[in-house]
């Protein structure tokens, strides 16, 4: 169950973008930011993120991404070893990306790799893995949607999980967002 207070705060960010971008709106103006909610990938069920390109005029290219999400998973009870607990964990994924296209063109395509930090070592699937551990490794291969002049953003592909001892687990993304 989503907290209030991560509701408030998305609510918060959403319009302090839309007030922002009215300001933005003028001619030869190239977002290259983008919030986004994500389903799915290295925040493994939720995240909300920001993505960004190095160069400040430029929406292609080198770039990066930074978010909070969290997760739910099965977990040891110590008090009662015959039945696992579910709890909650949190991640932090980061990443670096590139993004292909032409420059006056809203659809392009985006690669990339990263980590998240998970606050609790995770069996991703419920599959027992070699070794858990509070980091897993990601890459990420998706279309984008994201208006030259910003607004409306919407992402989606496969963000393929590598867990510490190699093993690859397949995952797929979906992200809304609003690019500035």
């Amino acid at each position: 169950m989503i907290k209030k207070n991560t509701v408030s705060w998305f609510a918060i960010a959403v319009l302090f973008v839309a007030v922002n971008q009215s300001s933005l709106a003028q001619d030869g103006y190239v977002a290259n930011k983008v919030f986004y909610t994500e389903l799915g990938g290295p925040g493994l069920i939720m995240s909300a993120n920001v993505d960004g390109r190095f160069k400040s005029k430029e929406r292609l290219g080198l770039g990066f991404r930074i978010g909070a999400g969290f997760g739910v998973g099965k977990f040891h009870n110590d008090q009662n070893p015959e039945k696992d607990v579910r709890r909650t964990y949190y991640s932090v994924p980061a990443g670096l990306n590139y993004v292909f296209g032409k420059p006056s063109v809203s659809s392009t395509f985006e690669v990339g790799a990263g980590v998240a930090y998970l606050t609790r070592e995770v069996s991703i699937y419920n599959i027992d893995v070699e070794k858990l551990s509070n980091w897993i490794g990601f890459v990420s291969f998706m279309y984008r949607v994201t208006p030259v002049n910003g607004g409306f953003s919407f992402r989606i592909g496969m963000t393929p999980i590598i867990g510490t001892a190699g093993d690859l687990f397949p995952m797929g993304a979906l992200s809304l967002g609003y690019a500035f």
